[in-house]
C-alpha cells in the first residue's frame, strides 16, 4: 500500500501517545462523518458544524498526521488507501468510546444504575444481604458490585476508585476520607466447649491473661482492636495462629487451638462457649466511609443516604 505524505506534518514519529490522542481526539468524529458521507457540505448538514469548520479539521488531522486521507474533488472527496486503513480503527474507537459512554451512563441512572459497595467478611453472611435486601424494597432495578476484603484493603480500593462506599471498622480517621459512625458491636470471648472457662457467662479480660489467642493478621481491624482491648487489660495476647477470615478462627478455637474476640456468629457454632467480655469495654464500631470530594452518582447517593438512616440500627439485633 503507497501513503501520500505531507510536507507539513505536525508531530514526529517519536511523538508522545498523549500528544497525538489530544490533538487527534477531537477530530475523530469529524473525519468518520466526511468518510462516510464522501462530502464534506452534506457531513457538516448532518453534523450541524458550519463547513468551514469541518474543512479545517480535516485539513489539520491530515498535516497532524502527515498523511493524505482524502483525494479532493471540489466539495466532493473520497478516502485515499491511508484514509481507509485509518477508517477502519476509527470506527472501532468510536465504537468504543460510545460503549464507554453508554455504560457509565447506565451506572449512573438512579434508577437502573450500579453501586460499588466495600464490607467486611463479618458483616457477609447477614447484615449486607439484609441491607440491600431492604434497599431494594424502595430501590428494585439498583444494580450492586460487591467487595468483601479486610479493612485496610478496602480503603486503598476506595482511594483507586474502584469502590463508591465500604462499610469497615475500626471507623477510619484520614484526611482523604468522609467516615460516619453507624453502629458497634460487642465483642465476645470465644473458648473451647470443653474449656475451664466455658461454663462462665461473663469474664473480665484480664482472666484470659495466660491463655493461647487466634486471632487475625496484622492489618485487619479487628487484629488492631483485639491488640487494644488486651492491651487496656493489662497483658499482651500470645498468638498461635493468625487467619483472614473469622468463622476460621472459631473453627481453630473449636479445635482446642485457642481462645479468640470475636463478633457474634450469624449462626451459633457447635464446640464454642461465648462468653460476655464485662471489662474492659470489648466493642467494634462500624461505619461507613467514602472518598471525601467524589461525586456521587444517584444511585449511590441514594444508597449513602440509606446508610446513614441505619445508624444505631445498622446490626441484627
Amino acid at each position: 500500500m503507497v501513503h501520500q505524505y505531507s510536507s507539513q506534518a505536525h508531530l514526529s514519529p517519536s511523538g508522545d501517545t498523549e500528544d497525538i490522542v489530544a490533538l487527534l481526539a477531537p477530530r475523530l468524529a469529524y473525519f468518520a462523518g466526511v468518510a462516510r458521507t464522501e462530502h464534506v457540505t452534506r457531513a457538516a448538514q448532518e453534523m450541524q458544524v458550519p463547513q468551514s469548520t469541518l474543512s479545517r479539521a480535516m485539513v489539520r488531522l491530515e498535516q497532524d498526521l502527515g498523511v493524505d486521507l482524502f483525494a479532493r474533488r471540489g466539495r466532493t472527496v473520497s478516502l485515499t488507501p491511508a484514509g481507509r486503513t485509518f477508517l477502519t480503527s476509527v470506527d472501532r474507537a468510536l465504537a468504543e468510546i460510545e460503549k464507554a459512554a453508554d455504560e457509565v451512563r447506565a451506572d449512573a441512572d438512579p434508577t437502573t444504575g450500579k453501586v460499588a459497595f466495600g464490607f467486611l467478611h463479618t458483616l457477609g453472611s447477614e447484615t449486607v444481604p439484609g441491607l440491600i435486601r431492604a434497599f431494594r424494597a424502595d430501590h428494585p432495578r439498583v444494580r450492586f458490585s460487591l467487595v468483601q476484603n479486610y479493612g485496610e484493603a478496602m480503603l486503598e480500593r476506595l482511594r483507586a476508585g474502584e469502590l463508591d462506599l465500604c462499610l469497615t471498622s475500626p471507623v477510619p480517621d484520614a484526611p482523604d476520607l468522609v467516615a460516619r459512625r453507624l453502629d458497634e458491636q460487642k465483642l465476645r470471648l470465644v473458648v473451647p466447649a470443653d474449656h475451664r472457662l466455658a461454663t462462665r457467662k461473663r469474664i473480665r479480660l484480664a482472666e484470659a491473661a495466660d491463655e493461647t489467642f487466634v486471632t487475625l493478621e496484622p492489618g485487619y481491624g479487628l487484629r488492631r482492636i483485639t491488640d487494644d482491648v488486651c492491651k487496656e487489660a493489662g497483658f499482651k495476647p500470645r498468638v498461635a495462629f493468625e487467619g483472614e477470615e473469622a468463622e476460621t478462627l472459631r473453627g481453630l478455637v473449636a479445635a482446642g487451638l485457642g481462645v479468640a474476640l470475636l463478633p457474634p456468629p450469624a449462626v451459633p457454632r457447635p464446640g464454642v462457649a461465648e462468653l460476655t467480655v464485662t471489662a474492659p469495654r470489648a466493642v467494634r464500631e462500624i461505619g461507613v466511609a467514602w472518598l471525601d470530594g467524589h461525586p456521587d452518582t444517584p444511585p449511590v447517593a441514594a444508597f449513602k443516604q440509606f446508610l446513614m438512616s441505619k445508624r444505631g440500627n445498622l446490626l441484627p439485633t
